[in-house]
């Protein structure tokens, strides 16, 4: 389905823009508009009066379709701006997020901390119990909630399924909080820990707290070792929308602000670009999943400094941009090269985006 309405609009606006060049100034909203919670119901922003490129978008159509995309939305103010889903799906075809399902699991565990149900400094073993890795008693009490959401946690990446979190998998190697490493197995333990933490069960928390109260669909799926989170691309819109206005849904308060911030904001130094499970760009340096190398420069350098990003597996990615009201949605298989987390395809995306708005 093609966004043919919008490429109308801003095909007349290129072909007229030495007439309106002078004049002509992007629609701006104070207010952000949120979708009804049931119901398909959304309302749409004309490119045209936002300012778009007509030329960039198409090619951005072009480009989108040659690396397999196969949903792609991008709201501004709230209001779906663009739309479309390319190479045999639909609106109503439910994506799995891969790794960028990790913010969901970051933002619940701060519901459940600002209603009293845990705290990021409690240890892990307060929750799973004794033994839940195969270190000693010592190395074990020391890894708390704060190192699984922050990837600190210690653990020894240089052996084994990092997938894995059978407590035979898991075993000491530095201090947590000394060394970052993307270790899925201690991110995924982040739930079992909010099964014992909340009084019904993590999936019943997420469901109360977080996915009905935003109208969100699709579920979590066990795939192996990886609890995956299935929805819509206007699913995923949603949460982000949530996440654009800071954990709010229109009026209501779902995340206090202030876990908000620290989520989304550098959560230690060894990886500046890393908050609680969100990538964040404009730092000084950032790590890769798959690397203890750091790197020079912001993560992705083509995007606005203050992106903040849930990013999954070959390519999914939920890109939410506070300084242009924006969040940004990409769902099917990878562009280029299956990897995991940040790709060389976030640069080259936003060297299409950057040009059309």
């Amino acid at each position: 389905m093609k966004f043919i309405v919008a490429l109308l609009g801003l095909s007349l606006l290129w072909s007229c823009s030495s007439e309106t060049d002078n004049i002509y100034r992007p629609e701006i909203e104070e207010n952000l508009y949120f979708p009804p919670i049931t119901g398909s119901s959304w309302e749409t922003s004309n490119p045209v009066n936002l300012g778009w490129n007509a030329a960039g978008i198409t090619e951005l159509e072009t480009f989108l379709t040659q690396t397999n995309t196969e949903a792609f939305i991008i709201l501004v103010n709230g209001k779906i701006a663009f739309e479309s889903y390319y190479n045999g799906s639909a609106a109503t075809d439910l994506f799995p997020w891969n790794s960028a399902g990790k913010t969901l699991t970051a933002f619940t565990v701060g519901i459940a901390q600002q209603q009293g149900h845990l705290d990021l400094q409690d240890k892990t073993t307060d929750y799973l119990g004794r033994g839940w890795t195969s270190m000693t008693a010592e190395q074990e009490d020391a890894i708390t909630l704060s190192n699984q959401l922050t990837m600190t946690s210690g653990g020894d990446f240089t052996t084994g399924n990092t997938g894995c979190y059978d407590a035979n998998c898991l075993n000491y190697r530095s201090a947590p909080g000394t060394e970052w490493y993307y270790y899925n197995a201690y991110y995924t333990l982040l739930q079992p820990v909010l099964d014992a933490a909340t009084p019904a069960g993590f999936d019943s928390f997420f469901k109360t707290e977080l996915k009905d109260k935003i109208g969100l669909d699709g579920r979590w799926v066990t795939l192996g070792y990886n609890n995956v989170y299935f929805s819509t691309a206007r699913g995923m819109a949603r949460f982000g929308l949530l996440n654009l206005n800071k954990g709010n849904w229109d009026s209501t308060e779902i995340l206090n602000i202030e876990y908000w911030g620290k989520m989304t904001s550098t959560s230690q130094e060894l990886n500046p670009s890393y908050g609680y499970l969100w990538w964040l760009n404009g730092k000084s340096g950032y790590k890769l999943p798959g690397s203890t190398q750091t790197f020079t420069g912001k993560l992705i350098s083509n995007a606005p400094d203050d992106l903040i990003a849930g990013l999954g597996a070959n390519d999914k990615k939920l890109y939410v941009i506070p300084s242009k009201n924006m969040v940004i949605v990409r769902l099917g298989p990878a562009a280029n090269e299956e990897d995991l987390g940040p790709t060389s395809y976030d640069n080259e995306l936003w060297g299409k985006l950057k040009v059309i708005f």
